[in-house]
């Protein structure tokens, strides 16, 4: 009956003891174990509880074929299953289509047809006869596919300078989602400074520039999730040039410069909130022009060290938020003509997060029961109290009073047992926790073991546990055959006992009691320790070279012997050393000692357990052993020559101890064996021998014995050995070389015979050294150089050597004592190859369309240099780069090449290879950007104006100017590219300079442009300074160049009147081609028509511009790129030349070599 009656509050005790409850049932292996015990003596009843459901959100992917709505529950007796779908009752039985599991509340919603119909809200009950356990909510969520509207939107139309954006506006979707901007052959709008993307995926324009007009901006966004990506139609961008009077070129487009204002986020402050453990992330997006900056600053300090920057700048990410990183952030975007300021107030929220979790409990009947339940979060969450899944109110109980966050029963009773559940909830989440309340007495129960054996080991520590679990609960306590251990020994339910010791073991009892009953259970301690000393050593059967030696154990102190160690010790070669002789098993009391003579012994015997090796007993009385002839001959024996005539015979020494008796000798015996000869013997102290006057290299058999003055040792073991070593004689013969390709031959000889080796072979070494070069005929000796070839060979693999050179070689073989004499040298020659690196490749020069490179010939042609293979490619830091273009260079004399004909503003990637018959070498790479430009304009009598075009990889860079009359350099202050003239005073009249553009304060061959310049005379330089620049000179010539403009119009129109002139066929036969692709209404589709970049392909910045194409055009009078400086001088030298360009693609340029 007892038994019956705790199983059957058997898991109640368990949960008081170890539950935490929302959905998992934590169960101790004590409890299990009384559990399986007591499950057939008699029925158990169980509060339900949820050990499975499923997350809290369930989202019906297209892809999966069902969605399982998990709810699994435990309970005695075997709780029963309900549902709520959006508040109101569900049973899954009635609907057919859905797959209910037997003994379970799961039900599979299979994906065969309309999932609408089951999105919601769901909740499982499990219940039996004891209360009801609730899950957590779970959303099923049916998404829909996001696409986004049929609609064609409309050209965005800007003037050159302005700022604009495009607009995606993303369909909604599962999360994540990720935004692409790309062109309608997937490549991607490149973003910098200028142009980036949002947060809400928008495209951001700081200013227009011409280059932005395009038909193709595809928005695509990317649910990835739902394994879907949908695309929006194309948008068009049309950005409007305003050109200067005199030159309709690209590069003389004005922008009017403007402070920056902010385009993303709109005024000047706003509020972010987010969850803790997030990624904060805060965009400040500006417009204006020069292109604005973005600085941050977190007002209260510095910026977390976690931040990083992203999109140049203009994106802020702190991940993983924390309370420390909320407060207010600055964002500001700055350029020289002003700044723009935006203010972020971060708040940290967090979502619910148990501060005390109701916990299942077992109390008596008569008790005050008090169930907690306090959670955290920001906003602060809101607690909701149910019982058995009802809320509190709708079941009322008079003895249950709620508060703030603890539920009190006065006076429990046995009918106040439920399942309680508290769920605390914010915005940002939900926290649900089931705890099982048990009302009853229950007697003490002891889990632990009852009998159960402990071994210590002396002096170490042990733990006994004494787990109980009642109602109420017991008061526990430790008695030991019969005192009491109740110190600081034992604490609830531990007894713990520190520096065991023998007086410790003996029987331990834990006593539990209630006012209701008590228990016991009772618990052995054996105190374990290494064995005790043997006893009682006696020797007997004493013999010439033996004893025997008896002994009686020591105690084993609860652990069994495992064995026995007999040390000894001798009074005359070491005495006071004990050294181990022998091992014997642990069930052994006796053992015989084989023994040295002429040794004075003495014993002794420890014992070993797995505990360790006990103290070792008292020794014996001595016992010498009377002298006898050595037992054994010395081993190890090496025979070494180390001299042509000698041999030397080594042996390791008897140990003192193996001696047997005094006067040791040893008899070294040796013969011939190759003839027959009888033993030559000698007999020394020592333990070594010399023989001289042996034969070279001849087989010798030798044999050692050991002799004192008791006889001789056994007989010895006969070894084979040889005499001494000698170079050998003779050379390989018939040595040739195969060459196998430019750096490997083949080399093969005739082994050198035996008889001439005298000595162990040990290989065969090969020496070469180069003779000289076949582009070259001196002839120059070079290094010599060796590879050693082990064993009996006749071929080997020379690798490394030089292509196109001449060699020569020598094999000789080697042995023990050295190198033999080596063969007749064979001379050889290696076919041509590939050349090596160019040892220098550099840009010396570079222009707004020009590159000028140098290099150096390869120090190893391998060959007779053919010419030089030059590529290049443009690369402007993206994934797709340019068409590779080849140059072949065939004049081997040309060391510098100019490439003319380059796009502006781009950078390039340039590789060289040296080439031979054979073919070309490994390459060379360098790269450049060609940005920068410059020109002497303004040269007065004793100053130049040297300006440029503003941008490239340089961020500062130095002028070096040289006087030709004196040949000294003198260098300007570092300048900033974001100036864009610099002006030298100081100079003489009429006087040549050279002027570099230099990227270091010093001067070498890395310039970056450079120009030869001539100052006038005084009196030229007194007229540029006072007419040309003034602003009544300037408007002047601007006036004369309208006039000379309508003149030239008026012309035109006179030759041509009276005659029709055919618009369309003109338009026909030099059609527009940018006005016909922006005309075209087919956006982001494939067509003939579309003016879309080929793969690869590069625009030009201007049209190709024909001297018959208009009467209007001033380029047939001036420089197509002509530009006006600050100051009014013109950027570039004035003269007629005309660049033709391509409209779509890079023509066939032809280059020029320096």
């Amino acid at each position: 009956f007892f038994f019956c009656y705790c199983h059957k509050y058997t898991i109640a005790a368990c949960l008081h003891l170890h539950s935490r409850v929302p959905t998992v049932l934590h169960i101790t292996f004590s409890c299990l174990l009384v559990y399986f015990i007591l499950f057939f003596c008699c029925p158990v009843e169980q509060l339900p509880t949820i050990t499975a459901q499923s997350p809290s959100s369930l989202i019906a992917f297209p892809f999966d074929e069902s969605f399982p709505m998990t709810c699994e529950a435990k309970g005695n007796p075997e709780p029963e299953f309900r549902w709520t779908k959006n508040g109101q009752e569900f049973d899954p039985s009635l609907d057919p289509r859905l797959m209910k599991e037997e003994h379970s509340g799961t039900f599979v919603i299979p994906n065969n047809g309309n999932l609408t119909e089951y999105q919601g809200t769901y909740r499982c009950f499990a219940s039996n006869k004891l209360g009801t356990a609730i899950s957590k909510e779970i959303e099923f969520i049916v998404p829909n596919v996001p696409k986004f509207p049929k609609e064609t939107p409309a050209p965005v139309v800007v003037e050159e300078g302005q700022p604009f954006t495009l607009k995606c506006d993303p369909p909604n979707g599962i999360p994540p989602l990720q935004i692409y901007w790309m062109t309608i052959n997937l490549q991607h709008i490149e973003q910098d400074e200028r142009v980036s993307m949002g947060l809400n995926g928008d495209l951001y324009f700081s200013h227009a520039v011409e280059k932005d007009s395009r038909r193709d901006y595809c928005c695509f966004a990317h649910f990835p999730r739902i394994r879907t990506i949908v695309q929006k139609n194309a948008m068009s961008v049309i950005v409007k040039t305003s050109r200067c009077c005199f030159s309709d070129s690209p590069e003389t487009n004005a922008i009017l410069e403007r402070r920056p204002s902010l385009l993303m986020p709109s005024g000047g402050k706003s509020e972010k909130q987010l969850v803790k453990g997030e990624d904060l992330k805060l965009e400040c997006i500006a417009e204006g022009y020069p292109t604005p900056q973005v600085e941050w600053v977190k007002m209260d300090r510095q910026l977390p060290v976690k931040a990083t920057l992203e999109s140049h700048g203009k994106l802020l990410i702190v991940p993983r938020v924390e309370q420390k990183d909320s407060g207010k952030y600055m964002c500001k975007a700055k350029n020289p003509l002003g700044e723009a300021f935006h203010y972020f107030t971060v708040t940290i929220e967090e979502p619910p997060e148990w501060v005390f979790e109701p916990e299942s409990q077992l109390s008596m009947i008569g008790s005050d029961v008090f169930i907690k339940c306090s959670a955290s979060g920001s906003p602060r969450p809101t607690t909701t109290w149910r019982v058995n899944g009802v809320p509190l109110q709708e079941s009322p109980a008079a003895n249950r009073k709620a508060f703030d966050d603890t539920i009190v029963l006065h006076n429990a009773k046995p009918s106040d047992s439920a399942v309680y559940q508290c769920e605390a909830s914010n915005r940002h989440g939900t926290l649900l926790s089931n705890a099982n309340i048990m009302i009853m007495n229950l007697p003490p129960m002891i889990l632990t073991n009852n009998g159960e054996d402990y071994s210590a080991v002396e002096g170490k520590g042990v733990m006994m546990h004494c787990k109980v679990f009642s109602s109420p609960p017991s008061t526990i306590s430790c008695q030991s055959s019969p005192t009491l251990m109740d110190g600081p020994r034992f604490t609830d339910g531990t007894l713990h006992i520190v520096n065991v010791s023998h007086r410790d073991q003996g029987v331990y009892t834990c006593v539990a009691k209630t006012p209701v009953d008590h228990d016991t259970a009772s618990a052995l301690i054996m105190v374990l320790d290494v064995p005790d000393a043997p006893e009682n050593l006696v020797l007997s059967e004493h013999k010439s070279k033996s004893v025997k030696l008896k002994w009686i154990p020591g105690d084993d102190h609860n652990s069994s012997t495992t064995e026995f160690i007999i040390d000894y010790e001798e009074s005359k070669w070491e005495p006071g050393n004990w050294k181990e002789l022998l091992r014997v098993p642990g069930n052994h009391n006796s053992a015989v000692l084989k023994l040295h003579g002429h040794v004075d012994y003495c014993f002794r015997v420890s014992a070993v357990n797995d505990v360790g090796k006990g103290p070792p007993s008292q020794p014996t009385e001595r016992y010498k052993t009377p002298p006898a002839a050595p037992d054994k001959n010395p081993e190890n024996i090496k025979i070494e020559g180390h001299l042509p005539h000698e041999m030397d015979i080594n042996w390791e020494p008897l140990l003192p101890i193996e001696h047997n008796g005094p006067g040791l000798e040893y008899k070294v015996s040796y013969r011939r064996q190759d003839v027959e000869e009888d033993w030559k013997e000698h007999t020394v102290k020592r333990h070594s021998f010399v023989v001289r006057n042996t034969p070279t290299f001849v087989p010798y058999e030798i044999k050692i014995q050991a002799k004192n003055h008791q006889g001789w040792g056994p007989e010895p073991k006969i070894v084979t050995g040889y005499s001494g070593e000698d170079f050998p004689s003779a050379a390989p013969d018939d040595v040739a070389v195969e060459v196998m390709n430019g750096s490997v031959v083949k080399v093969s000889w005739t082994r050198v015979h035996k008889d001439k080796l005298h000595g162990h072979l040990g290989g065969y070494r090969i020496n070469w050294w180069r003779l000289r070069s076949l582009v070259d005929s001196k002839k120059s000796h070079g290094d010599k150089h060796a590879l050693t070839f082990p064993g009996d060979r006749s071929h080997a693999m020379v690798p490394g050597l030089t292509p196109f050179s001449e060699y020569s070689l020598i094999v000789m073989t080697f042995n023990g004592r050295g190198n033999g004499p080596g063969s007749h040298p064979v001379n050889f020659k290696t076919p041509e190859g590939v050349p090596e690196k160019n040892p220098v490749f550099r840009v010396t020069d570079v222009q707004r369309h020009t590159v000028s490179l140098v290099w150096d010939p390869p120090m190893e042609p391998n060959g007779i240099l053919t010419g030089y293979l030059l590529e290049y490619q443009l690369i402007n830091d993206t994934e797709e780069v340019g068409p590779l273009q080849t140059i072949d260079i065939s004049n081997p004399d040309t060391t510098k090449w100019i490439l003319r004909d380059l796009e502006p503003v781009s950078k390039y990637k340039f590789y060289l290879r040296s080439c031979t018959t054979v073919g070309c070498g490994p390459v060379v790479s360098e790269e450049c950007t060609t940005t920068l430009e410059t020109s002497d304009s303004a040269v007065s009598d004793s100053s130049a104006n040297i300006s440029w075009i503003s941008g490239g990889e340089h961020t500062q860079f130095y002028i070096a100017y040289m006087n030709h009359r004196e040949g000294h350099w003198k260098i300007s202050e570092a300048l900033d590219t974001s100036k864009t003239f610099h002006i030298i005073d100081g100079l003489e009249p009429e006087t040549k300079y050279t002027v570099r553009l230099v990227p270091n304060s010093w001067v070498d061959n890395s310039s970056i442009f450079e120009d030869v310049i001539t100052t006038g005379s005084t009196g030229l330089a007194s007229i540029h300074g006072g007419i040309s620049t003034q602003g009544w000179f300037i408007g002047l010539m601007c006036a004369i160049a309208v006039l000379t403009l309508i003149v030239l119009i008026a012309c035109f129109v006179n030759r041509n009147k009276g005659g029709k002139y055919s618009v369309k066929e003109k338009e026909d036969l030099h059609p527009d081609v940018e006005s016909q692709g922006m005309n075209d209404d087919t956006f982001c589709e494939y067509s003939d028509n579309d003016e879309k970049p080929l793969k690869g392909s590069q625009h030009s910045l201007s049209r190709e511009i024909k001297a018959g194409d208009s009467g209007d055009s001033l380029v047939d009078y001036g420089d197509e790129d002509a530009q006006f400086n600050e100051d009014g001088s013109f950027i570039g030298e004035y003269a007629g030349r005309k660049e033709k360009r391509a409209s779509t693609e890079i023509k066939a340029t032809v280059q020029t070599s320096a």
